[in-house]
């Protein structure tokens, strides 16, 4: 998977082969244009094949009407080609520019096959991101980014604000009230931030209007940074998002404000007790990411980004080696346009490094899913149920015949998240046993 480049054979300069050399040349420059990002030309070794395998087993779970069958039936292990997995993205419900549904339609148009929506400290664009995905074959991650302080000692200056990306299981987070709550303090805090960035421009001589960033973000959704610059740009004080952090809104710049974060420690010890992957977003936008990730990794960090669009950063996977951290990485779309910006599905993971993710993750979410059917055999309530559905409600009351019992929800559900290895249990066998006296309504 690693390895896109095709070797150019080098010729004999004589006057000759000049034409043949530059025709050569362009016939590789248009073999180059074609190719597609996450192929590969190059052979794969055993083990990254034996990985695609793995990666592709995944991807296609929710799938089986897709299934290929071979001469005796059997299904057989399809490859997914171009494996394009898209892990850091964000949409209208925080400081995106198009909706869940536009954005699972234009990472379709790019060839992701699985897009992890991370919007800041909101996770409310999942349920319509499912859906679209739906249409478009895409298997959705459900994510979030949350942002977070660190603080290295009780010195306030030194503090700086990290993100941390949470991945979920397609069933979504095991304790979500929880989860939710800690979220919807952040984003208290964040409306209080953006007022106080709003004063302070106003005490800079630009007159910007509350009602302004509060009607570029949207009902109920808490403004960012990003909100400030576009009501900026918008009332002519900046000439475009670029101007607005580099003048005013950078960290520690004169309209910067911070909100109510939370340690970075408190984020990723949530993460790992509501069921997620925790993973440090854009490390080389620390001061000192060093001393951020020794910290971080002692409070359970899994992962960090390492990869972009441009490639992989050496110095940050050289980190990952040091801390023992996964190696992964996004886009950061926000769909904002411009050549600032990275395309939706531009980062070309290794499916080496795809799989390392999901052998970490799998047993984490399969562990969630278990806790969440537990709770539900145990006290089968409208809430219980809920949480189960969240955010898949529409594929599994829609997805077939009537559910009639607690037995028939489960083996709706399972066969969409988790693989006949991990649902072939005794633990499973138990609640689905519970669950067979107990009817859904």
């Amino acid at each position: 998977m690693v390895g896109d480049g095709h070797a150019v054979q080098s010729l004999s300069s004589n006057s000759n082969c000049s034409n043949h050399n530059s025709k050569k040349s362009k016939e590789n420059n248009k073999k180059k244009k074609k190719k597609k990002r996450g192929g590969s030309k190059k052979k794969m070794s055993a083990e990254q094949t034996q990985a695609l395998k793995s990666v592709s087993e995944w991807v296609l779970l929710d799938h089986s009407s897709s299934a290929v069958l071979d001469d005796f039936g059997v299904q057989q292990k399809t490859l997914v080609k171009p494996l394009v997995f898209e892990l850091h993205s964000h949409s209208k419900c925080s400081d995106g520019f198009l909706s869940p549904a536009n954005l699972v339609e234009r990472a379709h148009g790019n060839q992701v096959k699985v897009l992890a929506l991370t919007d800041h400290d909101t996770m409310s664009g999942i349920p319509e991101a499912l859906e679209a995905a739906r249409r478009f074959g895409i298997k959705i991650i459900p994510g979030v980014e949350i942002s977070t302080m660190f603080s290295p000692s009780e010195k306030s200056e030194l503090e700086e604000p990290v993100h941390i990306l949470a991945y979920y299981s397609s069933c979504g987070p095991k304790r979500f009230e929880q989860l939710e709550r800690f979220l919807a303090d952040i984003r208290d805090g964040r409306f209080l931030r953006a007022k106080n960035m709003v004063s302070k421009l106003n005490k800079l001589k630009l007159p910007l209007k509350w009602e302004h960033v509060s009607r570029i973000a949207g009902n109920g959704v808490a403004p960012g940074r990003l909100h400030v610059a576009r009501a900026m740009v918008e009332a002519g004080y900046v000439e475009n998002l670029k101007q607005a952090f580099s003048r005013y809104l950078f960290d520690g710049g004169p309209a910067y404000s911070t909100g109510s974060e939370p340690l970075a420690e408190e984020a990723i010890q949530l993460i790992c007790h509501t069921g997620g992957v925790a993973v440090l977003a854009h490390p080389w936008a620390l001061k000192n990411p060093v001393a951020v990730i020794r910290r971080l990794k002692e409070a359970g960090l899994h992962g960090m980004e390492v990869y972009r669009s441009d490639g992989k950063l050496a110095v940050y996977s050289d980190l990952a080696d040091v801390y023992g951290l996964l190696k992964l990485g996004g886009s950061d779309y926000h769909g904002r346009g411009g050549h600032g910006e990275s395309e939706l599905g531009s980062v070309n993971l290794p499916v080496l490094a795809v799989h390392d993710f999901l052998k970490l993750a799998r047993p984490i979410w399969c562990d969630a899913i278990r806790e969440i059917f537990e709770s539900y055999a145990k006290e089968p309530s409208d809430s219980n149920l809920a949480r189960i559905t969240r955010f898949g409600r529409t594929r599994i009351f829609k997805g077939g015949s009537p559910l009639s019992c607690g037995k028939d929800l489960i083996d709706r559900c399972l066969p969409l998240w988790l693989t006949n290895e991990e649902r072939q249990n005794e633990e499973f066998e138990a609640i689905r046993l519970k669950l067979s006296h107990i009817s859904i309504n």
